[in-house]
């Protein structure tokens, strides 16, 4: 008697069947520790397959799933393209896996409970993969003045200072110590001055995105309402700084002009003073508050301004975020910050550090 095998592997994140002998239907998983569960083919129904293989999803995978989009993907009510928009899975969001259904998963991430199908998951994720992928490293500063140092030794020379809270972004990671990305570029921290975590991407439901999305109109309208006895007054001072380029609003652009006539300034570590000396987040909040905007005098605190936009869309008065820095988006590919104490205030390209966000408060 001729008996239905199959073999189950995955590969780019999907179940793929294929006939190997006559004898079983066998399920092979390429997992650390060799997990293999197999099923007599002679009587398997695709009832039992659909079993295993949920089976497989559920036990022997571990659940973790990362979403592989170019944007997002809608997660639905049913496992159908008709079902009812239940929320939206961004590119390297993570969750859990309950079952396939018809090519379709049924995941939970974050808030959100529901289908997607299988082409825009990936299964067969490990804890330390799901970390190393999708996963961001963070070191939250918990002294009041964090000594981030050229070596992974507390008596190396000092590359750089960060305040209580600040939160950096781990580049690396021995027993003691971390490094860090902060604007004079990679150091070291002991671990004893850090909180470390591990952040991922969730989805968003559709309620989380209405209540976001209403937020962050209403925090635009306060502060444009603020800024417009202001904006008038603003000029850029004759300022040689690509001030302007790449539009936006008359609002932002008088911040970009404001901004760039503080350029060669000196920079002072915890200060404010546009003139007289300031930091990095300083300097965006006091920029700002000439506008009657207030603003956190924190580089982590200021990625959660205003609402976000991509890098290709900034435009001058965008706030743009880095680990352990920030700047002001002045057009052209070009941001105006409070850079270090040896440079002071000055013009930099905004991709000369790794962008972490750019947020709009107009």
């Amino acid at each position: 008697m001729i008996r239905k095998s199959f073999l189950v592997c995955l590969a780019a994140g999907l179940f793929v069947v294929q006939p190997i002998n006559a004898d079983a239907a066998q399920i092979s998983l390429a997992l650390s520790g060799g997990i293999t569960t197999s099923l007599d083919g002679s009587n398997a129904s695709d009832d039992e397959m659909a079993e295993v293989l949920n089976e497989v999803v559920k036990d022997n995978y571990t659940g973790f799933c990362i979403a592989k989009v170019n944007s997002y993907v809608n997660v639905r009510s049913e496992p159908s393209e008709d079902g009812e928009v239940l929320g939206k899975l961004f590119d390297k969001s993570v969750g859990t896996v309950e079952k396939e259904e018809n090519g379709w998963y049924l995941i939970n991430s974050g808030n959100v409970h529901g289908y997607v199908k299988n082409d825009y998951v990936a299964i067969g994720i490990d804890a330390d993969t799901l970390a190393k992928e999708a996963g961001t490293r963070v070191a939250v500063v918990t002294t009041e003045t964090l000594r981030v140092r050229q070596e992974a030794t507390t008596d190396s020379s000092i590359l750089g200072l960060i305040p209580m809270a600040e939160e950096l972004i781990v580049t690396d990671e021995t027993e003691d110590f971390v490094k860090v990305s902060i604007e004079e570029g990679d150091g070291w921290v002991s671990k004893d001055y850090v909180e470390l975590r591990t952040d991922y991407v969730y989805a968003e439901s559709r309620e989380e995105e209405k209540a976001r999305l209403a937020k962050e109109e209403a925090d635009r309208q306060a502060a444009q309402k603020a800024a417009q006895s202001k904006v008038k007054s603003q000029t850029n001072s004759g300022s040689s700084a690509p001030v302007g380029g790449g539009g936006g609003s008359a609002s932002g652009n008088a911040v970009a002009g404001f901004a760039s006539q503080f350029v060669g300034n000196p920079y002072v570590y915890g200060g404010s003073s546009l003139t007289n000396g300031t930091d990095c987040s300083g300097f965006v909040m006091s920029v700002y508050a000439n506008f009657g905007v207030g603003l956190p005098h924190s580089s982590t605190a200021l990625r959660s301004c205003g609402y976000g936009v991509s890098l290709s869309e900034a435009q001058p008065g965008d706030i743009v975020c880095y680990s352990g820095h920030v700047g002001i988006y002045v057009g052209n590919g070009t941001i105006v910050h409070a850079s270090s104490p040896s440079t002071g205030i000055k013009y930099s390209s905004a991709t000369h550090k790794n962008v972490l966000a750019v947020r709009r408060i107009f």
